[in-house]
């Protein structure tokens, strides 16, 4: 299995042309290879105990601005990755205009969220440290935000910052009616490694897509489904996983967390 695809001219010069997409099924198989071990996982572990009924009071995880990037964002990686992977799969239609349009939404909420979570919120919220892993191991409860959903979001917006910034560099190759193309911006060796790491993101977000649409379909995590469209949940379903000592939920918009 090929990892890059590189073109040689007359003269046996080789230029990087990006990853190969024989890596598409392999990362669809990752994703599902995850979900299987998980299914597997989930099914030989000891029940966790269900929520205790009479605290339906509600706590607030989401804020609206919060919930709405979240789905902005969401679409528009859909989106991007159905532009960009169904034609290779042999699905033929006018993808490009589709792709650099819905790039530039992307790009937009990115820097919004970047904006927003490092000047008007706390980022030890999801900061991911040793301590995390520990608390995890030992079996303690988390605050607002637990491991894994802590690795899905380092993992997910790493490979989403990448495929956006070299997104936005890769725009000077085509026309459109907002700029003229320019495909010597960069040599032919830099755009190489941008192709690379476009693409090698772009199939990091497919692999990360999959299991996070498992993972929010399953019973036991519905209530954070829930929160995200409506912003809520109960007190008796974040005690399953969130210690109320250390979240409470209480400040508006940005709940309270203690280490």
């Amino acid at each position: 299995m090929e990892i890059f695809r590189i073109t040689r001219n007359a003269w046996g010069q080789e230029t990087l042309e990006g990853v190969s997409w024989s890596l598409l099924p392999l990362a669809i198989a990752l994703g599902a290879a995850i979900i299987i071990g998980h299914l597997v996982w989930r099914a030989r572990r000891r029940p966790r105990a269900q929520a205790e009924p009479g605290d339906n009071s509600l706590v607030t995880r989401h804020a609206p601005v919060d919930r709405l990037f979240h789905w902005i964002s969401a679409l528009a990686v859909l989106l991007l990755l159905g532009s960009a992977f169904l034609p290779i799969a042999g699905w033929k239609f006018s993808w490009v205009p589709l792709h650099w349009i819905t790039g530039l939404v992307l790009t937009a909420a990115v820097l919004f969220h970047l904006v927003r979570s490092t000047a008007f919120r706390r980022l030890r919220c999801m900061w991911l440290g040793p301590r995390d892993v520990m608390n995890a191991l030992r079996g303690r409860l988390a605050a607002k935000y637990t491991l894994p959903q802590k690795l899905m979001h380092a993992t997910m917006g790493i490979a989403v910052t990448v495929a956006t910034f070299t997104g936005v560099v890769m725009l000077a190759r085509i026309d459109t009616p907002l700029w003229t193309r320019n495909p010597y911006l960069l040599d032919a060796s830099t755009w190489g490694v941008i192709y690379v790491l476009h693409g090698a993101s772009a199939l990091v977000c497919l692999t990360l897509t999959l299991t996070h649409v498992y993972f929010s379909l399953l019973p036991e995590k519905r209530a954070y489904l829930r929160a995200m469209i409506g912003g809520q949940m109960t007190r008796a379903e974040a005690a399953q996983f969130h210690d109320p000592q250390r979240w409470s939920g209480q400040r508006k918009d940005d709940p309270r967390e203690t280490r």
